[in-house]
């Protein structure tokens, strides 16, 4: 009965480290070092005016694509253009600030917009109770409860029209 047990156990442990060996292997990885000095990593290979000593790492049995000279000398061209034509450091520093400020202020006003949604419903279900006839109850400042007057029903109603006039637009 061990023996049986003991054989099973081994095959499937060969069968599991069989299994892990035809695995593929992790997504190829490129490193390489950007014009500002920063590393970059990514699945692809690195923009073409990145030059091969600022590749750090490459995939194994990956050839970056090769381009023309026609091609790299146009880049070469328009790189600093482009790098002039860039917003600078404080620049994009700034225009992060707004975005997250912006951001902000919506997620305020969305707040603000579904609280007054749910007063609005709020409002207009005790409004529709208070106009049905049933009879209520009202709490007093002792905490007791007692019936409520046709007067208090008609306060809490004139109540509940300015909450719906200010919430439900």
């Amino acid at each position: 009965m061990t023996l049986l047990r003991h054989s099973r156990l081994t095959t499937g442990l060969l069968c599991a480290l069989a299994l892990l060996a035809l695995t593929p292997s992790a997504q190829a990885q490129w490193k390489w070092r950007d014009a500002d000095g920063r590393v970059q990593y990514s699945d692809r290979p690195p923009p073409p005016n990145v030059t091969d000593k600022d590749i750090l790492q490459r995939p194994s049995n990956v050839q970056r694509p090769t381009v023309s000279p026609a091609a790299a000398a146009a880049m070469g061209a328009s790189a600093p253009a482009s790098a002039a034509s860039a917003p600078g450091k404080a620049a994009s520093e700034a225009s992060s600030r707004e975005k997250l400020e912006r951001e902000r202020k919506a997620a305020e006003e969305k707040q603000r917009t579904e609280a007054m949604a749910e007063n609005c419903r709020n409002s207009q279900n005790r409004m529709r109770v208070l106009e049905s006839g049933v009879r209520l109850r009202s709490g007093t400042q002792t905490g007791e409860s007692q019936p409520m007057t046709e007067q208090m029903r008609q306060d809490e109603i004139r109540q509940m029209q300015s909450v719906i006039s200010a919430n439900c637009k």
